[in-house]
């Protein structure tokens, strides 16, 4: 497992509560979360209206899903429980 930091990685996600994120395709433009490769983790940030999150994760390409491993910052302090409908889900790196 290696740390991947990949440009224009954009994703949706409509998954709600504090577990892993199962992703919804790449936004238009950009390339999904397959580009980090299975196993993989990355630094990324997540946001939904006043919410956000930035940590870092593990993609797992079976199920397509990014674990939230270790939480860097957030608009709460700590794991967002994240509300129901989609929120942006992308590659950064944190400050």
């Amino acid at each position: 497992m290696a740390l991947v930091v990949k440009d224009r990685v954009k994703e949706t996600t409509t998954t709600s509560g504090t577990g892993t994120l199962t992703l919804a395709g790449a936004s238009t433009g950009y390339q999904s979360f397959a580009a980090i490769g299975n196993g993989n983790t990355t630094y990324y940030t997540i946001v939904g209206g006043s919410q956000w999150e930035v940590g870092i994760g593990t993609y797992t390409s079976s199920g397509t899903t990014l674990s939230r491993d270790i939480i860097l910052s957030s608009s709460t302090g700590s794991k967002l429980d994240l509300t129901a409908g989609t929120k942006d889900f992308f590659v950064t790196y944190p400050s």
